[in-house]
């Protein structure tokens, strides 16, 4: 069974960097079709997909969030991990880590962490 478990902090404050990562288990990052996502929900919000690193390394952004967010993989820790720049308290939400192997369709998720951009 894959299990994924993101980590990172808690609370960042405006203007600086988010970083988290997404340790995977049970299965192996490199896998053919395994493409790892990074999926947030802010507060009352709808879930919004945020980008997705493919089992080659190959990396596609969402187009209003491209500019700030960088997806990389460390193979050697089965990780893959989230970097978004310039943090507003609009990006106060819980992110979550997801692997799809069927296109369109999200079959493992993480549990979510909270992270909450304030001064």
């Amino acid at each position: 069974q894959v299990q994924l478990q993101e980590s990172g902090p808690g609370l960042v404050k405006p203007s600086q960097t988010l970083s988290l990562t997404c340790t995977v288990s049970g299965g192996s990052i490199t896998t053919n079709n395994y493409f790892g996502s990074w999926i947030r929900q802010p507060p009352g919000k709808g879930l919004e997909w945020m980008g997705v690193i493919t089992y080659d390394g190959s990396t596609r952004y969402s187009p209003s969030l491209k500019s700030r967010t960088s997806i990389s993989r460390d193979t050697s820790k089965n990780q893959f991990s989230l970097q978004l720049t310039s943090l507003t308290p609009e990006d106060t939400a819980v992110y979550y880590c997801a692997i799809s192997v069927v296109p369109g369709t999200v079959n493992y998720w993480g549990q979510g962490t909270l992270v909450n951009v304030s001064s």
